[in-house]
């Protein structure tokens, strides 16, 4: 999603004037996509909520600091993305950031995250979508952060690479890497 007049909207942001406006205008427009980067890394639709919640404030606090030099939506991605590893890490019963696909601990299940995730009103996918939402899940954070920028966003390498402070290799090797975990997950659940 990008905004035809970025550069008007970025011009709005930085005027006193037209600020509290514009800002409204980005929550609107980039609210329910960056809910879903973030959903997609936690559990639970009330952590999302959250962490959407502190994004927008942080950018608030921050605009100033904008300078224009990615696309607004990549910076807001980038605040999205660390406020949630934030989150992750400072969670002691959330999936950690080494948690892997091959987990034995019952806390990280990728089953039971499928429950949680089906018993959610907010989730309304099928049996499939609930085992790939589960294999997603079972990802370490970075990994699943990559994962879902590229599978679900749609975002460019170089996009996900200034967002994540990551080399292009480095994420094609991690997005091809989860791509096979999330492979054999199923293969296993057939």
């Amino acid at each position: 999603m990008s905004i035809p007049n970025e550069s008007i909207l970025i011009q709005r942001l930085h005027n006193p004037a037209t600020r509290r406006q514009a800002f409204e205008e980005v929550v609107t427009t980039y609210g329910q996509t960056l809910y879903w980067q973030i959903r997609r890394m936690v559990t639970y639709h009330d952590d999302a909520d959250d962490i959407l919640q502190n994004t927008f404030i942080k950018a608030w606090s921050n605009l100033d600091s904008f300078r224009g030099d990615s696309k607004l939506q990549t910076w807001l991605y980038k605040i999205a993305y660390r406020e949630t590893l934030t989150f992750i890490s400072r969670q002691p019963n959330h999936i950690s950031l080494d948690t892997t696909i091959f987990s034995t601990d019952d806390n990280d299940d990728p089953l039971t995250l499928a429950g949680t995730l089906q018993s959610d009103p907010y989730f309304d996918g099928d049996e499939t979508e609930a085992l790939l939402q589960s294999a997603v899940a079972a990802l370490p954070a970075k990994q699943r952060a990559v994962f879902n920028m590229k599978y679900f966003q749609e975002l460019k390498y170089e996009e996900i690479a200034d967002i994540t402070g990551t080399s292009i290799g480095a994420l094609k090797a991690s997005y091809h890497l989860a791509v096979k975990k999330i492979e054999d997950f199923f293969h296993r659940h057939d």
